[in-house]
C-alpha cells in the first residue's frame, strides 16, 4: 500500500511530501508524488484550438515533471521508494483515482493559499478530496 501525495508549486506541497514520507511505514513504503494539471474534456473549442491544445498539454506535462521529478529524486536519494505521476483532469477526482490504482492507504495534500472567492465558488482541492476520497486525507498547512 502506498501513500499518494498531491503537490503543486507551493511550499505547502513540499511540506506535504515530507509528511507523506513519515506515513510510508504504514504500507509498503512507497510514496507516489502526483501533480494534476486541471483540465476538462468538456470544453468547447474550435479545430484550431484543439490542434494547439495537444501542444499545450504536452508542455503542461513537461512543466509538471519539472516540479515532481526533483522531489522524487530527493526522496530516492534518502532511500524512499518514490515515483512521479503527472495527469490531466479534475484534481480531486484524479487524485482519488490514482489512490485507487496505487492501492493507497492515505492521501496527503498541502493547504494552498487559494483566494477566498475561488474557494467559495469552486471549493478547494483539499475540501473536495475530504468529501470524495475513499481513504484518509491529511491536509498539511
Amino acid at each position: 500500500m502506498a501513500v499518494v501525495v498531491g503537490v503543486d508549486a507551493s511550499e505547502a506541497g513540499r511540506r506535504a511530501v515530507r509528511f507523506a514520507t513519515r506515513l510510508r511505514d504504514v504500507g509498503d513504503g512507497r510514496v507516489v508524488v502526483a501533480h494534476v494539471v486541471p483540465w476538462s474534456p468538456f470544453t468547447v473549442q474550435s479545430a484550431e484550438e484543439n490542434e494547439r491544445r495537444s501542444l499545450t498539454k504536452a508542455h503542461e506535462v513537461e512543466m509538471a515533471h519539472r516540479l515532481v521529478d526533483p522531489l522524487v529524486e530527493q526522496l530516492r536519494g534518502e532511500g524512499v521508494r518514490a515515483e512521479a505521476v503527472v495527469r490531466h483532469g479534475h484534481p480531486a477526482e484524479t487524485l482519488c483515482a490514482l489512490a485507487r490504482e496505487a492501492g493507497a492507504t492515505h492521501l496527503v495534500v498541502g493547504r494552498t493559499g487559494e483566494s477566498r472567492v475561488r474557494s467559495l465558488l469552486f471549493g478547494s482541492t483539499a475540501s473536495n478530496l475530504i468529501q470524495i476520497a475513499e481513504v484518509p486525507v491529511t491536509v498539511v498547512p
